[in-house]
């Protein structure tokens, strides 16, 4: 499982792809929500905005796991 560390109270799902290096860019970010390969603690993730906080884990179809530090 990857760490990805953030210095705030939260991420943004498609602002954490984006800094985790997951996504090139914003576009990106919302096609992998948009196709549904994007799960936040498990459960399918369809908003680009959900608020992520630390020890929440984000798995990405075919790329892996990332828990938030």
């Amino acid at each position: 499982m990857n760490k990805v560390t953030i210095n705030t109270e939260f991420i943004k799902l498609d602002q954490f792809l984006k800094w985790a290096g997951i996504a090139e860019h914003g576009a990106a970010a919302k096609a992998m929500i948009q196709d549904g390969i994007v799960k936040v603690n498990g459960e399918a993730a369809t908003q680009r905005g959900k608020k992520l906080y630390k020890g929440y884990v984000v798995s990405v179809e075919g790329l892996g796991e990332y828990v938030i530090e």
